[in-house]
């Protein structure tokens, strides 16, 4: 299962690098909305949602949370334990959030420079989070 998780986020990390450089493009040349763009927004939403799905599965079977289960403390206290069992987790999250968010306030929106604008906005805060908590030692 770790594995898994490890190769799909690359999937995730790319489509996501696309999916922001796509709305940015769009949203600074004032292009229309087209269903390619659509299309782009939606895969990133469902492969962010699958790793969702295949790294809760990891953490709940992963050393790490059987650390922070039986000794918080000792997590707490070591940076690299902590990072895998606390911080990834949680950032991870929240970075799915912010898609899910970019995902359904850009339907609310009538234009296409504002739908391009919000993609960057939520789908830009969630690569942020996912770049600051890789556990880049870990990472395959």
């Amino acid at each position: 299962m770790k594995e898994l998780h490890s190769y799909w986020a690359y999937l995730v990390l790319a489509i996501l690098i696309f999916a922001v450089v796509n709305a940015i493009i769009g949203f600074t040349q004032k292009k229309q909305f087209t269903d390619k763009d659509l299309r782009i927004g939606l895969f990133t939403l469902i492969v962010s949602h699958i790793q969702l799905l295949i790294g809760l599965g990891w953490y709940f079977m992963s050393p790490w949370y059987k650390a922070l289960k039986t000794n918080g403390n000792e997590v707490m206290g070591d940076k690299a334990t902590r990072l895998l069992a606390i911080e990834h987790p949680i950032m991870m999250i929240l970075a799915i959030i912010f898609i899910t968010i970019g995902w359904s306030m850009h339907k609310k929106k009538k234009d296409g420079t504002a739908k391009f604008k919000t993609f960057a906005i939520f789908y830009g805060l969630a690569l942020v989070l996912i770049l600051a908590r890789i556990p880049w030692n870990n990472w395959l």
